[in-house]
């Protein structure tokens, strides 16, 4: 039964109406099924063998076919860190306890990067590299990269991210998105506050609210 299940979900992955940009259905199966929560816009990330249950990622996020989310160790203070001796195996034997990771909106994860247990949140906007592995928590914006990963920059000034946050896009649909983004197309390639407000009143109609 678990072969066929995961032939469904391949199927469904290749399938659903909307694909893994808008498709509702696919999100209600992985949640369902896997306890895989998977915001809207979000792609790569319809593999429960590369993201563990009870994983929540947001929306409009880029994940690598190869990159993967970790939320156990082998224990190490155990008498053997192979699973025959702990998670149930034995009686009275040791349990790994797994984290819940969070995945913020807007979040890039580069080919191979690994988000160990360490990790149980990365923040929106938040871009991991090619090859890093992630061992802490990971700051909003932060382009991260290398074995440990370090920050190497925030992506934008602290007044431009304010502003960013302000305008609240990636709640946005992609049709209203992009409403707002063809009377602020700068907004897009090179975000300012001045883009973000032009870009908030081609939306709402109103002035940014204070970043």
């Amino acid at each position: 039964m678990a072969m066929i299940g995961n032939l469904i979900d391949r199927l469904s992955v290749r399938l659903a109406p909307g694909g893994q940009y808008e498709s509702r259905w696919l999100r209600r199966r992985f949640l369902a099924r896997h306890d895989l929560d998977i915001g809207l816009y979000s792609f790569g990330a319809f593999d429960r063998w590369r993201m563990p249950p009870g994983t929540r990622i947001g929306r409009y996020c880029s994940i690598a076919s190869s990159a993967r989310v970790i939320e156990a160790n082998h224990p190490i203070t155990a008498l053997s860190s192979h699973p025959i001796l702990y998670d149930g195996a034995i009686p009275g034997g040791p349990r790994i306890p797994a984290n819940r990771q969070e995945i913020g909106d807007d979040v890039w994860l580069g080919h191979n990067a690994v988000i160990l247990p360490g990790c149980q949140r990365i923040g929106r906007g938040a871009i991991i590299g090619a090859g890093a592995i992630v061992t802490a928590d990971v700051p909003p914006y932060a382009v991260m990269a290398g074995v440990p990963a370090r920050p190497l920059r925030l992506r934008f000034a602290a007044d431009v991210i304010a502003a960013i946050e302000a305008t609240r896009w990636w709640l946005l649909d992609a049709a209203t998105l992009r409403r707002g983004l063809a009377a602020a197309p700068d907004f897009a390639t090179a975000p300012s506050r001045d883009g973000a407000a032009r870009f908030y009143r081609a939306v709402h109609g109103l002035a940014l609210p204070d970043a």
